[in-house]
């Protein structure tokens, strides 16, 4: 089999990411030409599919620890044995079970949801790659009235859904080439949460919304 019809990892795809990231930060590629090339290369399941979004690219190749190694013939008389991942792409909170100061949200290209009657820590971080991330506080168990998350994230969906007396200041954050929409209150703290949202978001976006909903509910008065 030859190495460009061998599998890619996830990682690998991780790594691409990355390299297309570099190559917008350095004007070779356009924002439409990287969400294009980005949906390749999630959607790459061999190394000629993958390799085909750097391919025009000067001096972006896949590092060589990234790379497969050659593949072996197999031998009849060895089983393989299974190896437990070493990186699992949601890391729950870093606290107890309830969560507490410090907690960590992880994502790396998936789909990440608190919700329901969640223990919220005073400060929360959130730390993604091309992942959704949902945090909802609309049943959440609250220990303080303000909430400080840090945001650390490259091309993610961040949705932060907060009940309609709760407020949100996104001002502390930073974008690069993301966005970040506050559709709710920005303060002074009306209610039992105040979210304040700081860091990075690099070609990804967060927002701030009440629940679906919730607009109607208010022009008919419930």
């Amino acid at each position: 089999m030859e190495a460009r019809d061998l599998r890619v990892s996830d990682a690998e795809k991780e790594h691409v990411g990355q390299l297309l990231q570099r190559a917008v930060g350095q004007g070779m590629l356009s924002l439409g030409e990287f969400t294009e090339r980005m949906d390749t290369a999630l959607a790459a399941k061999t190394r000629g599919e993958l390799n085909s979004v750097l391919a025009d690219l000067p001096g972006m190749q896949i590092a060589e620890e990234h790379r497969p190694p050659s593949p072996t013939p197999y031998n009849a008389g060895t089983a393989p044995s299974y190896q437990p991942p070493t990186h699992s792409p949601w890391h729950g909170h870093a606290g107890n079970a309830h969560g507490g100061p410090g907690d960590v949200v992880r994502g790396t290209m998936s789909t990440v949801s608190r919700k329901g009657p969640w223990h919220v820590p005073p400060k929360l971080s959130i730390q993604s790659k091309m992942s959704t991330i949902t945090l909802d506080f609309t049943q959440a168990i609250m220990s303080t009235q303000v909430v400080e998350v840090t945001v650390d994230d490259y091309c993610s969906t961040i949705s932060l859904v907060v009940p309609e007396e709760a407020t949100v200041d996104l001002n502390g954050l930073d974008t690069v080439g993301g966005s970040a929409n506050n559709k709710v209150r920005t303060g002074p703290p009306i209610g039992r949460l105040h979210v304040v949202v700081r860091g990075k978001v690099r070609f990804g976006s967060v927002t701030a919304k009440h629940p679906l909903g919730t607009s109607f509910r208010r022009m008919f008065g419930h």
